[in-house]
Parts: C-alpha cells; sequence; structure tokens
C-alpha cells in the first residue's frame, strides 16, 4: 500500500513541460535535461526526435499550435513552457527582403506567440513558467544580423509584458540570452561562411573562441541548464528579467 500511495504522489507532482523546436542544438539539451529530471515532456517540432514526446507541429500555423496545445493542455496540463524554435540569418536591412523578414518572424516570433497564447489559459488556473530562448542580440547589435537581432529583441519584450500582465495569476515569464553557442545551427553558418570566404573551419572556430572573455565558445547544455533553472521552484521570484549566457561577449 505504501509503494502505491509513493506511486501516485510522484504522477500528481510530476511537471509538464512543453518545449518548441526541441529536435535539435539548445531545444534538444533542454528536453533531455528535463525528461532526466522525471518531467513529462512534450517536443513540438516538424523534426523527428526520440527525446521526450515527439508532436509533429509547425509553429509557424497559428491554428494548428492552438490545437496542439489545447490536446495537451486538456490531459495533462501545463507548467512550463519554453519557446525555443527560431532560425537565423546573416544579412543587413538591404539584403533582407520582405518574404525573408516575415518568415523569420512567423517562426522566432509568431511561433512563441502562439504558445504562449494558448497556454496561458491553462496557466492560469495553477501558476506556471514561460522562458523565451532570445539571444545576447536582445542586448548587443551584431553585424549582418538584421532581421535575427530584431526577432530576439522581440523575444524579450514578450517575456517583459507577458511577465508583468500575468503576475497576478503566478505565472513567470524570462527571457535567456545565449552568446555564441555550439549547435548545428553555429556550424551550419560557419560551413556557409567557409564556402563563401575560402576560409579554414578550424581557424574560424578558434577566433570565435577568442571573442568571448572566457576564451570558449558556450555548449548547448549550459545553456539548458539555466532554463532549467529559471522553470524551476528556486527561481520563484524571478519574472520579467533578461538571463544572459555569453561568455562575457556583451559585458565588453
Amino acid at each position: 500500500m505504501q509503494k502505491t500511495t509513493q506511486k501516485t504522489t510522484q504522477k500528481t507532482t510530476q511537471k509538464t513541460v512543453l518545449v518548441t523546436g526541441g529536435s535539435s542544438g539548445i531545444g534538444l539539451a533542454i528536453v533531455k535535461r528535463f525528461v532526466s529530471s522525471g518531467c513529462r515532456v512534450f517536443n513540438l517540432d516538424i523534426q523527428n526526435s526520440e527525446q521526450g514526446i515527439f508532436v509533429r507541429c509547425d509553429m509557424t500555423d497559428h491554428h494548428a499550435v492552438s490545437t496542439c496545445i489545447a490536446d495537451i493542455a486538456s490531459q495533462q496540463g501545463i507548467d512550463v513552457l519554453i519557446c525555443n524554435a527560431g532560425k537565423h540569418l546573416s544579412a543587413n536591412i538591404e539584403d533582407t527582403d520582405e518574404a525573408t523578414l516575415l518568415a523569420m518572424f512567423n517562426l522566432n516570433v509568431k511561433g512563441a506567440y502562439s504558445a504562449t497564447k494558448a497556454c496561458l489559459p491553462h496557466m492560469k488556473q495553477r501558476g506556471g513558467s514561460i522562458i523565451y530562448i532570445a539571444s545576447e542580440q536582445a542586448l548587443v547589435a551584431k553585424s549582418n544580423s538584421f532581421a535575427y537581432n530584431l526577432s530576439k529583441h522581440a523575444l524579450a519584450s514578450m517575456a517583459k509584458t507577458t511577465a508583468i500582465d500575468y503576475a497576478k495569476y503566478n505565472i513567470r515569464a524570462n527571457a535567456v540570452c545565449p552568446g555564441t553557442i555550439e549547435t548545428p545551427l553555429y556550424h551550419a553558418a560557419i560551413d556557409r561562411y567557409c564556402e563563401t570566404s575560402g576560409a579554414d573551419k578550424n581557424a574560424v572556430h578558434a577566433e570565435e573562441a577568442k571573442l568571448q572573455p572566457l576564451g570558449r565558445i558556450g555548449q548547448a547544455d549550459e545553456v539548458a541548464a539555466m532554463v532549467q533553472f529559471l522553470a524551476s521552484d528556486d527561481a520563484s521570484f524571478i519574472t520579467g528579467s533578461l538571463q544572459v549566457i555569453d561568455g562575457g561577449y556583451s559585458a565588453q
């Protein structure tokens, strides 16, 4: 009888976590970390993954996101939402056409908007934590990063306004602002640069590391650790914040 009671308690207290874009890079590291801590983790992505509970969902489709989250919430409730889905683009404003700008915002910003709007009615019933994966570019500018920089500023703003509007429901909202992190997205960007410039990839990687005061590139699991902390009860008085994890880059 005692064992049965323990199992029931564990099931009741198990947190339900939603991660958008959790099939690779920082998102995958986040999914793995929450799964390892015993959470029920749903990964909303278009790319298959064996980590967590994979749910195929196009984050640029507002109706699909709303339907998907409503279905999960009706069965499990929602404790934590992590808006990670996004893409990168290297281009200045003149080299960014309207279609490219809209595509960037459809995923990076509208995807987070759709997920947040769908989760809030359920979180209002018992509180929750929303975490946006922004960038150190929400604080500083980088060259050839017009649309990406703009979208990350939008996520930082979303964290602040949501924190203020929903604090009365015990819903916390924060943004994590990673710097240069070694992910498939990072390597793809380096590869593209090397293809067009003829530079050596190892040399470029080493130069990127030198740009960071700590002298190295960050790792996805380091970002995931911060996200896990912000979602925990240990961070219960943290809301509306921009948490920078960039090896000191933005402090220069």
